[in-house]
């Protein structure tokens, strides 16, 4: 019998499982991003500035899929904690642009354990977890198409 309503059911949704599968992996980062004071959010807005010592705020909401609402709050915590200096383009006044502090470069040693930590919990083998972030980059660049 056809069901028009299956495309509604729970398991032919490709949504919950990524939804539900990001959660259960962050809630795995919590732990070891308690040890250096550092939420989630924080912790891939650092990753971003240990690549790029000085950036834009944009740059980074641009590489983390994070809007201006979430990253602004972020940005300023990272701030206090002294982990960044925040200060506005002399060549354009509407831009802010990010630094990396010494005490943010520290961090990324103090940080060095953590992917080894989640990845033990994830056990997936270095081919599966590649398949995945193949797959999930691919779906990311389609929806960025849009």
């Amino acid at each position: 019998m056809d069901d028009k309503y299956a495309s509604l059911r729970l398991k032919n949704q490709i949504c919950f499982p990524l939804y539900a599968c990001s959660k259960e992996v962050v809630k795995k980062y919590r732990p070891f991003l308690d040890e250096i004071d550092l939420t989630y959010t924080q912790y891939i807005t650092m990753m971003v500035l240990w690549e790029n010592e000085r950036i834009s705020a944009k740059e980074i909401g641009e590489k983390l899929f994070l809007d201006s609402g979430t990253l602004t709050p972020v940005l300023k915590s990272l701030a206090v904690k002294g982990f960044i200096n925040r200060q506005r383009s002399k060549e354009d006044e509407r831009v802010l642009m990010i630094d990396i502090t010494d005490k943010g470069r520290a961090l990324k040693d103090k940080a060095l354990f953590v992917p080894e930590k989640v990845g033990d919990c994830v056990r997936l083998t270095p081919e599966e977890s590649k398949q995945l972030y193949d797959l999930l980059y691919k779906l990311l660049g389609r929806l960025d198409e849009e």
